[in-house]
């Protein structure tokens, strides 16, 4: 619940069918900023005692108020006339930034409420590369069937970054691979996918439908650059193959290294292609099982807004048909 509960918000501006200058009590800007607020009220009325009836406090403690500010900054920002007052020039310097810092605070405090709205607001959603042609967007679809107006920010990037910004906040849950194993994480094992090695159509073991991985050794092989999931779970599945492969490239994208692999250059071991790609053969790996697994990680203990809740039991709900 809002500091304010259901009362309508009201920026600092004017009132421009009557011109009389208007702050609503109930405004984001009078709860979080009230010195600020009460300023800007005298400084527009020019009179202590309509600002304090508008704002809803005793003449008494807003003249405190302001008495308090000027001693605070150490400079006059009203020059007293009887029941009125007018601003000094240090006093209109002093409005103009306020009524700027004000006008923020409004802004950033509707931002933020209108994210965590249960019906429109906004999940920061992150996936590998390769969830992202056909996977991420039918999850989305599906989960707009009921829930239709939830915005997303998403962020395609590899498995490191992707953590660090869950970490830093500018996510709120990703899929990502291998499944994270971190204290601040949570994380839960949704699906998982079968790796195919990917070899040129006239390769020698082009006519082969299954292969072991350690039949290709000896191949110079085309990966994901370190810092990447898939490249972590090929420099294992090698070691349990027993060698180490003979790097020939290393890249940031799965399709551009397939098509390194149809111009001849190597071979790649990659998750299946949301489209088949011409000039590859894709072979099943027999041994060792080559699989990776897809989850979903947040910051464990962090706050969710209720779309982002709403999502994250939306992919739980999806477990062993993530990739379907």
């Amino acid at each position: 619940m809002s500091p304010v509960g259901n009362r309508k918000d009201i920026s600092v501006t004017s009132d421009t069918s009557s011109g009389a200058p208007h702050i609503d009590p109930g405004s984001w800007a009078a709860v979080l900023t009230p010195r600020l607020a009460q300023f800007v009220a005298v400084a527009r009325h020019e009179h202590v005692t309509r600002a304090a009836g508008e704002l809803g406090v005793p003449q008494s403690t807003l003249s405190r108020a302001m008495a308090r500010l000027e001693d605070d900054l150490g400079v006059a920002l009203f020059a007293r006339r009887g029941r009125t007052v007018a601003l000094t020039p240090a006093g209109r310097t002093f409005l103009a930034s306020v009524e700027r810092a004000l006008g923020s605070v409004e802004q950033a405090a509707e931002a933020v409420r209108a994210d965590a709205d249960p019906a429109s607001g906004k999940v920061a959603f992150g996936f590998l590369h390769t969830l992202g042609s056909e996977t991420v967007p039918a999850l989305i679809r599906s989960f707009r069937a009921d829930h239709p107006r939830v915005r997303f920010s998403l962020v395609q990037t590899y498995g490191e970054a992707m953590i660090e910004r869950l970490r830093a906040g500018d996510l709120d849950l990703c899929l990502t691979s291998p499944v994270p194993d971190a204290p601040d994480l949570a994380a839960r094992r949704l699906d998982e996918q079968r790796l195919r090695l990917v070899v040129p159509e006239e390769h020698p073991l082009a006519r082969r439908r299954r292969v072991r991985l350690a039949e290709a050794a000896e191949e110079p092989f085309i990966t994901l650059e370190p810092g990447y999931g898939m490249r972590r779970i090929f420099d294992a599945l090698c070691a349990e193959a027993g060698f180490k492969p003979k790097i020939a490239f290393e890249g940031e994208e799965a399709e551009t290294l397939r098509g390194l692999v149809a111009a001849g250059l190597g071979v790649a071991l990659l998750p299946p292609p949301a489209v088949p790609r011409p000039g590859v053969r894709e072979l099943a790996v027999t041994q060792p099982r080559a699989v990776r697994e897809i989850g979903v990680a947040w910051v464990d203990g962090r706050p969710d807004t209720p779309p982002v809740a709403a999502f994250r039991a939306f992919l739980l709900s999806r477990r062993g048909r993530l990739l379907a």
